[in-house]
C-alpha cells in the first residue's frame, strides 16, 4: 500500500445576517415612493452582509492573487477584503451559509467537489482579471526517462475530464479515506486506466515519489496516479508540500513527479521559474477554471453586481 501523508485543516465560521425592515407610506401623495421602494425590496445588499469580503483559501495561491487584483481592477470590490485560510477552511464557511441560505463569496476553482454537491456559479468576470480556462499538467524531474521509462509513460499518457476528478473528491469530501476514493474510481473505469498503461511493464517495487499541493484536485489525482503506478508494481509515495517547495522538489530532483501545475495563470510565476529544470509532460486535464463563486440563490451574476464598501 503506498504512503500517504495528509492533514485537513478545516475552521467553522459563521456569517451573520443584517435584516433591514422598510415602512411604506400609505396616502396617495406617497405612492410612488410605495411603487419605489417595492421595486428596491428585491435589491438586498449582497456584499454589505458579507461584510465586504471574500472567503478565500491559502495565501500564495493564484486565485487568491486573481482576488486580490480585482479589489483593483473593479470599483464594485473597491475597499474588499480577501480573507485567506484554508482550503478546507473555505468549505467548511462555504457549507454553513449555504445550509443557512446566507450570502456568501469564495475563491473558487474547477474541477471541485463543491460544484457537485452544491448548486453554484462563478461570478462572471468581464475585466478578465482571472483570466481563461487552464489546464493542469504533468511535471516530472530530468532523467525520469531514464531511470523508470514505465512510471515515465504512465504519467505521460495520464489524461482525463472534470467530471472524473469530480467523482474521487466528492467520494472524499463525504469521508471516503483518498486512497480508498481512488481504488474505487479505478476499478469503475478500467478502460481509461487501461489507456493509460497499455503496453507497460510491470515493475518489481521501485521506489517513486509524487508530490502534490494539498489542495482537493490534487489530492484526488495524486492518489488515483498514485494506485495505477503502485498496480503495475512501484512503491509511491505521495507527500503534501506547499506550492513553491512543490515545484523546486521537482525541479532539483527530490521528488519524481507532479500531476498538479496549474496553468498559465495558478502556477504561472512558479512555472516561469523552475521550467529549465524539469520536463513537461503536457496537459493531464483540461478546461480547468478559477473565479470568485457565490450559491445559485444570490441575486447576482457579475463581480460588478457587487457594491463597493466606501
Amino acid at each position: 500500500m503506498f504512503k500517504f501523508s495528509w492533514k485537513r485543516l478545516g475552521i467553522a465560521a459563521g456569517l451573520s445576517l443584517s435584516l433591514v425592515a422598510a415602512g411604506c407610506g400609505s396616502d396617495d401623495n406617497d405612492s410612488a415612493t410605495d411603487d419605489k421602494s417595492s421595486d428596491n425590496s428585491d435589491d438586498v445588499n449582497y456584499s454589505e452582509e458579507m461584510d465586504y469580503s471574500v472567503t478565500a483559501i491559502e495565501p500564495g495561491a493564484g486565485v487568491v492573487q486573481a482576488a486580490e487584483d480585482a479589489t483593483e481592477d473593479y470599483d464594485s470590490m473597491e475597499g474588499w477584503e480577501v480573507q485567506t485560510s484554508s482550503s478546507g477552511a473555505m468549505a467548511t464557511e462555504l457549507g454553513e451559509a449555504i445550509k443557512n441560505e446566507e450570502p456568501i463569496v469564495v475563491t473558487g476553482w474547477s474541477p471541485h467537489w463543491k460544484f457537485a454537491k452544491y448548486d453554484l456559479k462563478y461570478l462572471e468576470d468581464p475585466e478578465g482579471t482571472f483570466g481563461e480556462a487552464e489546464t493542469i499538467d504533468t511535471m516530472v524531474r530530468e532523467g525520469l526517462e531514464e531511470d523508470m521509462p514505465e512510471a515515465y509513460e504512465v504519467l505521460d499518457n495520464f489524461n482525463w475530464t472534470p467530471d472524473d476528478l469530480e467523482d474521487v473528491m466528492l467520494e472524499i469530501s463525504d469521508g471516503a479515506d483518498p486512497e480508498e476514493a481512488a481504488t474505487e474510481w479505478i476499478e469503475e473505469n478500467e478502460d481509461k486506466v487501461a489507456e493509460w498503461t497499455e503496453g507497460v511493464d510491470e515493475v518489481d517495487g521501485e521506489d517513486i515519489e509524487l508530490v502534490y499541493v494539498e489542495w482537493d484536485t490534487e489530492i484526488g489525482s495524486t492518489n488515483v496516479i498514485g494506485k495505477v503506478l503502485e498496480d503495475l508494481g512501484y512503491n509511491v509515495k505521495v507527500s503534501p508540500l506547499d506550492n513553491a517547495v512543490m515545484w523546486q522538489a521537482v525541479a532539483n530532483g527530490e521528488a519524481d513527479g507532479m500531476v498538479a501545475a496549474w496553468l498559465p495563470a495558478t502556477h504561472g510565476e512558479l512555472y516561469e521559474e523552475y521550467k529549465d529544470d524539469l520536463v513537461e509532460l503536457g496537459p493531464n486535464l483540461e478546461g480547468a477554471k478559477i473565479g470568485v463563486v457565490v450559491p445559485e440563490y444570490l441575486d447576482i451574476d457579475s463581480i460588478e453586481d457587487l457594491e463597493s464598501a466606501n
